[in-house]
């Protein structure tokens, strides 16, 4: 049997750090893809600083073609057993919609085209071996909107990956590869660099949107990786398709 593997995009920080966290401590291996080389060796660092699993990375920059193109011929050549994925790149960039322009838009799109491209060099190694498990990062904004941060384009592009989840789980069910997505309401992740001051994001979203979730909290990147960590083993081996809100109740109602 090959040995086992995880594949995290976007896993240097926020919630695809988190979730390869939990994996290596569970003693898994683990494969970081991120653009930022410094970030992601001092993310290879404290990993294997844990000592129960591994970590490796591969650099990539999902905006840039070539760059995706060269990853997947990377993909293709892997030996071992991709039996986790964990889709969690991601932007957030709140602007109203007649304020969006071509290149707030394309930002979007082009990480979902990497992604979509990304996940089908995966999948063609979990089809080769005994299946997998896959975990897309989706978003509460994908299911409504808020007038406070105004996304529309963001929304677009993980109502999308919602809809490609539901997709992969039906064309993949036969070759034993589940396929379920989380979304999730505010977290606190450096996502939000792109509009607060990175040194300020912890107490500007705990105090801004705390009071927005029924639970009574902003969520933690801890949050949402022990639920991806759950869709990703065989403790939900009945569960494909789902979108799970993990979200502070905030699909239920708010404050």
């Amino acid at each position: 049997m090959h040995e086992h593997i995880s594949y995290i995009l976007g896993g240097s920080s926020g919630m695809g750090f988190a979730t390869a966290k939990q994996l290596v401590e569970d003693g898994h291996t683990v494969v970081l893809f991120s653009q930022g080389a410094d970030r992601l060796n001092e993310a290879v660092a404290e990993l294997n600083a844990i000592r129960a699993g591994s970590a490796e990375s591969i650099q990539v920059n999902l905006r840039d073609a070539d760059s995706v193109k060269d990853v997947i011929g990377k993909i293709d050549a892997e030996s071992r057993h991709i039996n986790h994925l964990v889709n969690a790149a991601g932007v957030f960039a709140p602007k109203p919609f007649i304020d969006t322009d071509a290149e707030d838009y394309d930002k979007y799109m082009e990480l979902n085209r990497s992604t979509y491209f990304f996940t089908q060099a995966v999948v063609r190694n979990m089809m080769k071996n005994e299946g997998g498990s896959i975990v897309n990062i989706g978003s509460m904004w994908a299911h409504q909107a808020v007038k406070a941060t105004p996304s529309a384009a963001y929304s677009m592009a993980k109502a999308g990956i919602h809809s490609l989840t539901q997709h992969l789980a039906m064309e993949l069910g036969e070759h034993n590869i589940r396929v379920n997505a989380i979304a999730p309401a505010v977290v606190i992740t450096p996502i939000y660099g792109a509009f607060i001051e990175p040194d300020k994001i912890k107490e500007t979203l705990t105090d801004g949107f705390g009071a927005f979730h029924p639970i009574g909290r902003v969520g933690h990147v801890e949050d949402v990786a022990n639920h991806a960590v759950f869709l990703l083993s065989d403790k939900s081996s009945w569960t494909t398709g789902a979108v799970h809100n993990v979200d502070g109740g905030v699909m239920a109602g708010r404050n």
